[in-house]
Formats: structure tokens, sequence, C-alpha cells
């Protein structure tokens, strides 16, 4: 059972995902996409933060799960493309993809970069062959994102 808590998360998050998604599109209506991004991003700072001081008090009483190594530099900067896909998300759902149209292009956008960067192991992901299964697989996702938005949910 434990081996499949990963793919509880990665539900999880894309269902917190699509959240943060069309709560940030709702403020961007109302102000621009990049202060929607940038309260965002604030607020994902202050949890963040709390989070984190939760993190060291478990990590005190738990003493001995500290994690070791330096991380590289590049490896701060994971904000930087977040706050454009904060907006340009915000953009695109605003527009008549709205929010099943935007987050399928979404979906569509990280699996073809996912598999670059499986296939490349960027970043330090580990690296794994692109077969015609996953290409298989990308085609279906992107066949079924070009349905659901040319269909316009009729």
């Amino acid at each position: 059972m434990l081996k499949y808590i990963d793919w509880l998360w990665a539900l999880l998050s894309g269902a917190l995902l699509a959240v943060m998604i069309t709560i940030n599109s709702e403020l961007a209506a109302f102000t621009t996409p990049f202060t929607a991004s940038w309260v965002v991003h604030g607020v994902g700072a202050v949890v963040a933060f709390v989070l984190l001081r939760l993190n060291v008090v478990m990590a005190r009483k738990a003493a001995g799960s500290a994690v070791g190594g330096k991380a590289p530099l590049w490896a701060y900067l994971g904000g930087a493309p977040g706050a454009f896909a904060v907006a340009f998300s915000s953009i695109a759902v605003n527009s008549e993809l709205a929010l099943a149209g935007g987050l399928s292009l979404l979906l569509v956008g990280q699996i073809l970069f996912g598999l670059f960067s499986d296939q490349f192991g960027l970043f330090g992901t580990p690296k794994r062959s692109v077969n015609r299964h996953d290409l298989m697989a990308a085609a279906l996702v992107i066949a079924g994102s070009a349905l659901l938005i040319l269909s316009k949910g009729s």
C-alpha cells in the first residue's frame, strides 16, 4: 500500500493545482494575471513558511531524519517558472478555454515536458527512455484535450 502513496500525492497535487488555478483566475479577473500571480505566491510563501516550521518541529522530535547534502543553485529557482505558470494559467482559464480546457492543455504541456525531461534526465530527475507506450499515452491525452476544447461543452 505504501508503494502507491506517491500516486496519491500526485493525484492530490493535481486537484490542489486545479483549485489554485480556479481561485487565482477569479482574482486575475478582478485585477491582472500578474497581480494575481504575485498574490498567490505571497500567500504560498506564508503557507510554505508555516509548513517549514512544522517540519522543523517534527524533525527535532524524530531526531535523525535530517536531510543531507547541498542543493544545486538552480534548485532554488523553481518559483520563477511557477510565477509564469500561474499568470499564464490565469489568462487561459479566463478565456474561452474555461477551466477544463485550460487544465487539459496544462496537462498536455506537463506530459510533453515530462517525457522530454525523463528522456534526458533534466534537473536531476531519474533518466527514463521514452517508449511507444509513452507516446501513445501522450497522443491520447492530446486527443482528449482537443475533444474537450473543440466540443466547447456541448
